[in-house]
Order: structure tokens, then C-alpha cells, then sequence
């Protein structure tokens, strides 16, 4: 039977906590995509690999079986993992990056000054941004703050605007922007925690009346059920145009907070090559670098020659030298 690598790791993440809430905070998902997977992983494998019911989680007899069996596969995978990064010859150097991110410029400037080293890219989302350093896939990845810091360095490069994602016909589509006290009478298909600023004002929380928010897997999905009216959405400006639809609009929301993005890499592997990349996306320049990185041996700069001493004038005196609400179209 085949296994996704990923799925026995969160599987031995929870079999080692014993607490499903522990486990997903240390895998940075959420608490019921971790459940989904074990499940599913149950009905794979036809029995149950937690006790049902058990208060603390406790593995069953199978379930400890599996959890040697899982922790075997996936050292097996590290081990062919590490074996195929050792038998390429040539370098490369891997970027994760999260949903939103544009790439293009730093990619295009990384392969004018390191042409010998060859970039690959990996798509991830917020839930899953930080797997690529902790497997150690990639070198360093594009995240959405905030983050666990331990152990990362993390440098803040922008912010994005947060906007709300409603049907075209929706009153909020009137207006080119929206105060957050505006949405007050929303119901928001996310978790409150995501908008705080909404939930300091929803109705639907002061009243008790909120319901659960309904489970999705992607953004898109996120969208499908904002287009099907069952509520609005905030997301950062970028997330919104990635999954653009014509029957969907968004608007800049004031009075939230706005999303920064980051690039993050683990401290105790700090190369030369990232210290290259990091240079780039801070907009240091080719003068500025950190020395040659680029395997082919790079051209020196002659010194500029000496200039003879001037004549040393005699000293002198110094010479003096939250928004306005759009209106309706």
C-alpha cells in the first residue's frame, strides 16, 4: 500500500503528542484538516489507529504497529531524498512560497547574477509554509505572519491590504472601500480569530448566534461558498486576485490590520546562497554583495588607482548648508 509521506507525518506527529491540538499547532495546520487526514489514513488502512472515545488520545495495539511502520517509511523517503540531492551535480537552491506571492522579479534578478545555479520553486499555502524548511526541501520560503520565529530568521519585506470577497450584487460591492464596523451584520465564513477586528463588532458573536464556520481546503473553495451567498470573506488583496471571478468583487476593508509577508530560512543553515537571496529581495545591489556565490568564478573589479594628495584647505565655517468610505457609483 503507498503512502503519502506527508500524511505519516502528521500521523507520527499526533501518535508521538498524543494530543491532537499540540500536534497540529506544532505542524502549523489546522486542528480538523489533521483529524481529516487521520481518518482518512484509518479508512486506508481498514481499522482504527487511536482509541475511540479515549480522553487523553491513546494509540490502539495497531496503531502502535503502524507508528514503527510509518517512522520507517519515512526515514525511508529522507534517505532517498538526501541520496538524490547528492547525486545531482548540478547546484540548486530552493524557494518555497506561499499563496500570493509573486516571484518574478527576484527570480529574474537571481538568474542574472547566479546563472550557474538553478532555482526551483514550491507552491505552499498558510497551513502549509513552514513544511519546506522543517523537511528541509527548501532553502528558504515566502511566508504569511505570523510564524513560530524559533529557530528561523525572519525578515518582514511588505504588507498587503486585507479586502472583503463578495457575490457582485452584494450593497458592499457599491463602494470602493468598506469600514470593518460596516460588516458588522456579516456572517464571515472564517474563523473569527482570522479578523479580529471583525469579531470585536459581528453581530453574530455578540448575540451567540455564530455558527461553526464551514470546513474548506483551499482558498478557491473559500470563494465557491462566497459565491454561492453563504457568506463573505477577508483575505489579503493578493489572495483576492489570484482567485478572481466574475461573479465575485472585493473591496479594501479599513480598520484591520494588514497581512505583512516574510522571507524565512532556518538560522543554522544560513549559506552564502541565502545570504545571496536575501540580499536580492532587500534590494542590495550586484556592488553590495556578500562575495561570489555563482560556481563559475566571477570577474574582480581592478582597484581604482590612488588619487595624489590635494593641498588641505584651512578650515572654515560650515556651509548652511482609519479612511474615507468610497462614494456610491
Amino acid at each position: 500500500m503507498n503512502f503519502d509521506v506527508r500524511d505519516l507525518r502528521w500521523y507520527i506527529a499526533v501518535a508521538e503528542e498524543l494530543h491532537f491540538a499540540r500536534a497540529a499547532k506544532s505542524l502549523n495546520i489546522a486542528r480538523t484538516r489533521l483529524s481529516r487526514t487521520v481518518i482518512d489514513l484509518e479508512e486506508s488502512l481498514g481499522f482504527s489507529l487511536f482509541v475511540p472515545g479515549a480522553s487523553p488520545t491513546q494509540l490502539t495495539e495497531q496503531g502502535a504497529e503502524f507508528l514503527l511502520e510509518a517512522r520507517r517509511l519515512v526515514a525511508e523517503d529522507e534517505e532517498r531524498v538526501a541520496a538524490e540531492a547528492a547525486a545531482r551535480t548540478d547546484p540548486t537552491f530552493t524557494i518555497g512560497y506561499t499563496e500570493g506571492v509573486t516571484l518574478t522579479k527576484w527570480t529574474r534578478i537571481w538568474a542574472e547574477r547566479i546563472p550557474g545555479v538553478e532555482l526551483r520553486l514550491v507552491p505552499t499555502t498558510v497551513e502549509t509554509q513552514l513544511l519546506p524548511l522543517a523537511d528541509e526541501s527548501a532553502d528558504v520560503c515566502f511566508v504569511r505572519l505570523p510564524i513560530d520565529r524559533d529557530g528561523r530568521s525572519v525578515i518582514t519585506l511588505y504588507e498587503e491590504q486585507l479586502v472583503v470577497v463578495v457575490p457582485k450584487d452584494h450593497p458592499v460591492a457599491a463602494y470602493d472601500r468598506v469600514p470593518v464596523t460596516d460588516l458588522a451584520d456579516e456572517h464571515l465564513l472564517q474563523d473569527a480569530d482570522e479578523v479580529p477586528e471583525w469579531a470585536s463588532v459581528a453581530t453574530e458573536i455578540a448575540d451567540g448566534s455564530r455558527l461553526a464556520p464551514i470546513e474548506v481546503e483551499s482558498n478557491a473553495q473559500l470563494f465557491e461558498y462566497v459565491a454561492a451567498g453563504l457568506g463573505i470573506a477577508v483575505v489579503p488583496q493578493s489572495i483576492a486576485r489570484l482567485h478572481s471571478r466574475r461573479d465575485l468583487v472585493y473591496r479594501p476593508v479599513d480598520g484591520v490590520a494588514s497581512s505583512p509577508i516574510a522571507v524565512a530560512w532556518p538560522t543554522d543553515r544560513t549559506t552564502e546562497l541565502v545570504e545571496e537571496f536575501v540580499g536580492i529581495v532587500r534590494g542590495r545591489s550586484v556592488r553590495s554583495s556578500r562575495g561570489s556565490t555563482t560556481p563559475a568564478a566571477q570577474t574582480r573589479k581592478k582597484a581604482a588607482p590612488k588619487k595624489k594628495p590635494q593641498p588641505t584647505a584651512s578650515k572654515g565655517r560650515k556651509g548652511s548648508p482609519p479612511s474615507k468610505r468610497g462614494k456610491r457609483g
